[in-house]
């Protein structure tokens, strides 16, 4: 479908942009250049009707890449990440999340899988844990970040944050949404379970 190509290639060219230009993001990992274009099979889910219409996704820099997101998630493949555990509908119906490179995206990588994160305000994101190391890129919006042993912060449009091997980490939003570009490298294997914390 040539409205589903051009969604995502916009899309790629203003996430590769974002992540290189983000000392944090380049310091993570190099953006791939083994990207392979392969066939989405569009999935929706409440969150990407959330996301549609939200208002409160404001920022200054990355104004293009939140549009894009917007435009290319009409036409996702949405996760339900834990469909089959007992985090509660409320988070189900309100965290979106879907692949930009990686399996069920537009784009396949050996060296680094990229997702877009979507929470509406006052929603929080449990405890949880993952093999391959990840990095956040806050695209608009903020959002309370939390790392086991180290201090919560409040993350706004152009900071990041990097979550080891393994190393429980939650988030919450308050009174604003918050978009996200998340990147990780590793561990490919295995899927984020909730830790117990």
């Amino acid at each position: 479908m040539l409205e589903q190509h051009e969604s995502f290639a916009q899309l790629l060219l203003l996430a590769k942009a974002a992540f290189e230009s983000n000392q944090a993001a380049v310091t993570f990992s190099a953006f791939p250049i083994d990207l392979s274009p392969q066939p989405v099979v569009p999935f929706r889910i409440p969150p990407a009707d959330l996301m549609q219409s939200e208002t409160g996704l404001f920022t200054q820099v990355y104004a293009e890449l939140r549009d894009a997101t917007i435009v290319a998630g009409a036409l996702a493949h949405w996760r339900e990440t834990y469909k089959d555990t007992d985090i509660g509908q409320d988070f189900m119906d309100r965290f979106g999340c879907y692949p930009i490179i990686g399996p069920c995206g537009p784009y396949q990588s050996s060296a680094l899988w990229l997702w877009m994160v979507y929470m509406p305000p006052h929603l929080h994101y449990p405890w949880h844990h993952h093999p391959a190391e990840e990095f956040y890129l806050v695209l608009a919006g903020e959002a309370v970040f939390h790392r086991a042993g180290i201090a919560s912060e409040t993350l706004r449009e152009g900071d990041g944050v990097f979550h080891t091997s393994n190393q429980p980490h939650a988030m919450t939003t308050q009174d604003h949404p918050v978009l996200c570009l998340v990147a990780w490298r590793n561990g490919f294997d295995v899927e984020p379970v909730l830790s117990d914390l």
